[in-house]
């Protein structure tokens, strides 16, 4: 991967990874969905949140920018002790660089208390659990370029964009000339600039 790009959990919009560990006889149940931006989260976590109503707790972290930042970030411990479900789950997050994921532990009590080295341990291995087999693609951040040609030299310029996996947006003509938007991943799009910029000396 180029450092423009990361990893997004592989789900179609609505859609989620479920996985399940028993600990002490407590269930975990950890929900994962492709969320991009922090209102699809919400959404994320309110859905699960009905789905497992009768729960007494739903935690959940989420990274809704990309991997391994924390810029648009956040966790809740949703009645647990503070600090042995939201952050051990945001840290595990943070640490699998995986973008634009939310994850909802939900916890059903068992009987046996799990003190709270054990919840933090449980809440992490939820989560690394899920994680281990999710599904996943990679995410490049892509750029928009204009650029003014000459309409005789339209078919350099396709060439130029094609080769370094580019894709024509947008083309205005005008006179003799063609204002042109190209779309590429941000590392692409340096070098598709530098070409262009070229043909027009």
């Amino acid at each position: 991967m180029s450092d423009c790009s990361y990893m997004v959990p592989d789900l179609t919009e609505g859609s989620f990874y479920r996985s399940e560990i028993i600990i002490k006889k407590s269930r975990f149940i950890t929900s994962v969905g492709h969320t991009q931006g922090a209102e699809a989260s919400e959404a994320f976590l309110e859905k699960i949140r009905r789905e497992f109503s009768d729960a007494r707790h739903n935690c959940y972290a989420f990274n809704a920018g990309r991997g391994g930042e924390t810029a648009f970030a956040g966790c809740s411990d949703d009645g647990e002790p503070k600090g042995t479900a939201g952050r051990p789950m945001l840290n595990v997050l943070v640490h699998s660089q995986i973008g634009e994921i939310t994850v909802v532990v939900t916890r059903y009590f068992g009987g046996i208390l799990l003190g709270t080295g054990g919840l933090v341990r449980a809440y992490q291995d939820s989560v690394k659990e899920a994680l281990a087999k999710l599904p996943l693609k990679i995410k490049e951040d892509l750029e928009e370029l204009h650029f003014t040609a000459d309409s005789t030299k339209m078919h350099i310029v396709e060439q130029i964009v094609r080769k370094h996996s580019g894709r024509i947006t947008g083309r205005n003509f005008f006179g003799t000339g063609c204002m042109i938007k190209i779309t590429a991943g941000a590392a692409n799009a340096l070098q598709i600039k530098q070409e262009l910029d070229l043909l027009n000396r």
